[in-house]
């Protein structure tokens, strides 16, 4: 007996060298030699700290600068993007910054943004989210990689297609109609109604989401999402404690309901591609004139139906399983939703604050589509300034202020050396804001750079980057648009609006970008657009 413990203690002792010597070399040795590599090459950045890296400054700067609301103002990237702006003075627009022991180097350079997304895209994988926001955003089109991203995005275009989503152009239109004309008037019994934007625009986008991914089983398809809203809630909670070690795994009260909500969703979305498969089995061979929904062509693309699949002939990897359906209705709720409501708040508020462009777009709208009908689809393109509008508002307060890659190997940056598994930050916000490329009014509010197009609107094409760049350029982004067009065009026919007086600017960041004190709106009904008194063209109401 006393043999083997002789024998046991130098073993245990050699096990435990072993790990200190793993962790010394992950958690010091390891960063100590990427900060030497990237000093060399002349990019510096705040000292790395043991185990933790600079995490612990990058939330002190964030909760200082969200700790109270801003001025009237657009220059909001250093409440929004704190460290960087911090940072940036000190080291320049490329420096090193630590997340943990993971190095991340900055990267604002249009050029090196251009080689990051499209150039040398096969160099860079997009980055792991964090669980909680993968578990909001599914296993979809987001997080996907390599040749399943690839098969996923060729089945679910179609459902992006212009032509494909003018069809829901009347669909949309009696939504907002059901807002603005019976659901704002009983609020008031006066011209003026204070709205709560980010709200109604949240569930107006949820409508929108739910017809474009589920058509004809719209029904079902509502009270599945309506689940997902409230775990969005519970995991917006838990987001905030992101940084409290392992809180996502303990029972609170909250994250239990957000986990037995999980499983509902999952439940409810089975249920609902079941019946689908059997409605869709039984109509066999009937002509469908409808918008083509994501939901019917991933059950398409799983059956062999599909153009994109060839079924017998596909390896497992590409086959369309019920679990890739959940992961992508998900993953579409989570994204456009968000998105698009983002967009629309922000736009209003943006409109609020200068009613000189809100008078300009207003003319536009009502040249070309009238007083009350809703916008046709050759209506849509011919909006010029209000396109101008939404991209303006796209710069000043993109939905995601960031974005991250990874290099997958070894890479030339520019003539910087990347090491394989250094993540890349693109901060899309300070690109937008950046005077070097926009001018000395970059954080002002001006639409008119939009006025010969995107790509002349800056000094460099590659300044202007709200839904990505390269072959992951956002999918969603014409649903996005199109919709906030329609939305807006619809508003402005029929009011005027000023912000609250209890409005506070205060943009802030969890996952996107949104008001942290709401926004408030005060909508004046204007002359001759009683409630009840639109009527849209023929065919341009209801389904």
């Amino acid at each position: 007996m006393e043999e083997s413990y002789n024998c046991f203690y130098p073993l245990l002792l050699a096990f435990f060298s072993f790990l200190v010597l793993k962790l010394t070399i992950f958690l010091w040795w390891k960063p100590k030699k990427i900060e030497e590599h990237f000093s060399k090459q002349g990019i510096r950045g705040p000292p790395y700290f043991f185990f933790i890296g600079n995490v612990k400054e990058i939330v002190g700067l964030m909760v200082k600068a969200s700790s109270h609301p801003m001025p009237l103002s657009h220059n909001i990237l250093p409440r929004v993007l704190s460290f960087y702006h911090h940072w940036k003075k000190i080291y320049g627009p490329t420096f090193l910054v630590w997340f943990g022991p993971t190095p991340r180097l900055t990267v604002a350079d249009p050029d090196l943004i251009r080689e990051i997304f499209v150039s040398k895209a096969e160099f860079y994988e997009k980055n792991e989210s964090h669980p909680l926001v993968r578990q909001l955003e599914g296993d979809g089109l987001l997080s996907l990689k390599g040749e399943k991203w690839a098969h996923h995005r060729k089945i679910i275009s179609p459902t992006f297609h212009m032509e494909n989503l003018k069809l829901l152009i009347p669909l949309i239109g009696k939504s907002v109609l059901d807002m603005v004309e019976i659901k704002w008037s009983v609020m008031t019994d006066t011209d003026e109604v204070e709205i709560e934007v980010s709200d109604w625009y949240q569930s107006l986008t949820e409508d929108v989401i739910t017809r474009t991914a589920f058509g004809s089983s719209y029904d079902d398809g509502k009270s599945v999402f309506q689940l997902q809203a409230q775990q969005m809630v519970f995991a917006a909670d838990a987001f905030r404690k992101v940084f409290i070690p392992g809180y996502r795994f303990l029972p609170t009260k909250k994250n239990t309901c957000s986990w037995r909500l999980e499983k509902e969703i999952r439940k409810s979305l089975r249920k609902l591609i079941r019946c689908r498969k059997e409605k869709e089995k039984s109509s066999e061979g009937k002509a469908d004139t409808g918008p083509k929904d994501l939901l019917g062509l991933m059950i398409d693309a799983g059956t062999g139906k599909s153009p994109q699949k060839k079924a017998k002939s596909l390896s497992l990897p590409y086959a369309i399983t019920v679990q890739d359906i959940i992961e992508e209705c998900k993953t579409f709720f989570f994204a456009g939703k968000q998105t698009t409501s983002n967009l629309l708040t922000w736009t209003t508020v943006l409109l609020a604050l200068h009613p000189e462009w809100q008078e300009m777009a207003r003319e536009e709208i009502i040249h070309v589509c009238g007083f009350h009908n809703i916008p046709a689809k050759e209506d849509i393109v011919k909006l010029k300034k209000l396109g101008m509008i939404l991209n303006e508002s796209l710069r000043l307060y993109p939905p995601a202020i960031a974005t991250i890659r990874r290099a997958k190997a070894d890479v030339d940056l520019g003539s910087y050396k990347i090491p394989r598994g250094t993540e890349l930050l693109i901060p899309i916000l300070a690109v937008h804001h950046d005077r070097g490329l926009w001018g000395q009014d970059a954080t002002e509010f001006n639409p008119a750079r939009f006025a010969e197009g995107v790509s002349r609107a800056a000094r460099h094409p590659m300044a202007f980057i709200p839904f990505g760049l390269g072959a992951r350029t956002c999918i969603g982004q014409n649903l996005a648009l199109m919709q906030a067009k329609l939305v807006l065009a619809i508003i402005l026919q029929r009011f005027s609006f000023r912000p609250a007086p209890s409005y506070r600017h205060a943009p802030t960041v969890l996952m996107l970008l949104y008001p942290q004190y709401g926004a408030p709106v005060i909508f004046r009904r204007l002359p001759g657009s009683s409630s009840g008194s639109c009527s849209g063209r023929s065919g341009d109401h209801g389904p």
